[in-house]
């Protein structure tokens, strides 16, 4: 008898083939609720699950006693009780690597956009307010030769500095938990600490994954530590950030602007002031969101899966 596999986020028909030449498959292509009956009903007796964003903690597991593997489709599992998950033996994976560069491109392309105002500048033009003037009031700012402080050092982050420093000649700094030597001989990238960082960084882009020791990591003081003209870029997590000060710093001009691609409730709640400010160009979570890519993570978290239940240790485990 096939082991049996739950799937709960829409993946291609290829992805769907390869699991069900292996296993019993039980597709969910939009579940919007995971206490939703016949989802639960299937855990009763799934030994695998795939998907993404779905919170997996002990009161979902509970509803699963023959779990062996949970592969998120994503690179981040902060939806995932990995101590949870340890305590009764289920392996969990994630997808690094086949996002990196298509992240890296979202978040440097959110990065250009808010210094040089583009969704701000393409609702004037199109909304008929051009006159053909170059108005001041329209000037964004360089990114060319200016100072990018990168905090987090991962390969998301270290493909940010390569864009960088080969296509805009900006200097680097960066902040990690650990120095990366690679990184400073190919990019010229300096380590410093977090403050030197955000005092100095004309653009601070902020890349860590959500811990508890990154929860809330820049807040007021941080903001106030920045140069008044800096831009604020986040590409990782809502929650690493204090969402009020982010706010604050923006409308009294502590800092210049913010381009985020994450919130600290999402999705982000209309009524948000960020929203309303024209200092923020705002993305709905879609750093690593292209078809080809979405692809790939599909394919690696469906080997993963297989891997977990064939007895072997997936790729890529999360210890």
């Amino acid at each position: 008898m096939k082991q049996k596999v739950v799937v709960y986020k829409k993946v291609p028909e290829d992805v769907l083939m390869f699991l069900s030449e292996k296993f019993e498959v039980i597709y969910f292509k939009n579940l919007e609720d995971r206490k939703d009956s016949n989802f639960i009903q299937e855990l009763h007796t799934a030994h695998g699950l795939l998907g993404s964003s779905l919170k997996i903690d002990k009161e979902l597991l509970d509803h699963a006693p023959n779990l062996k593997i949970v592969s998120n489709i994503s690179v981040g599992y902060d939806n995932l009780d990995i101590e949870e998950l340890n305590k009764r033996g289920i392996q969990a994976t994630n997808t690094p690597g086949v996002l990196v560069d298509t992240t890296a491109d979202t978040i440097f392309g959110l990065l250009l956009a808010t210094a040089r105002r583009m969704p701000e500048l393409d609702f004037y033009v199109k909304s008929g307010k051009w006159n053909g003037t170059k108005n001041e009031d329209l000037f964004g700012v360089d990114v060319h030769h200016k100072v990018l402080g990168i905090i987090g050092m991962g390969s998301i982050g270290k493909a940010i500095a390569k864009r960088a420093h080969f296509g805009f000649d900006m200097d680097i700094l960066y902040h990690n938990r650990s120095r990366n030597e690679q990184v400073e001989k190919e990019f010229n990238a300096a380590y410093c600490e977090l403050d030197e960082l955000l005092k100095t960084s004309d653009f601070v882009c902020l890349m860590t994954p959500h811990t508890p020791e990154t929860d809330k990591m820049i807040g007021e003081r941080e903001f106030h530590l920045m140069k008044d003209t800096a831009i604020f870029i986040n590409g990782s997590r809502g929650k690493n950030v204090d969402e009020a000060a982010l706010i604050y710093a923006l409308q009294n001009q502590q800092i210049l602007a913010a381009g985020l691609d994450v919130y600290e409730i999402e999705p982000i709640n209309k009524d948000n002031p960020l929203l309303k400010l024209p200092n923020v160009v705002a993305l709905p979570h879609i750093g690593s969101a292209t078809k080809e890519t979405r692809e790939k993570m599909a394919r690696l978290a469906a080997k993963n899966l297989a891997e977990g239940l064939a007895g072997k240790v997936p790729l890529n485990l999360i210890k």
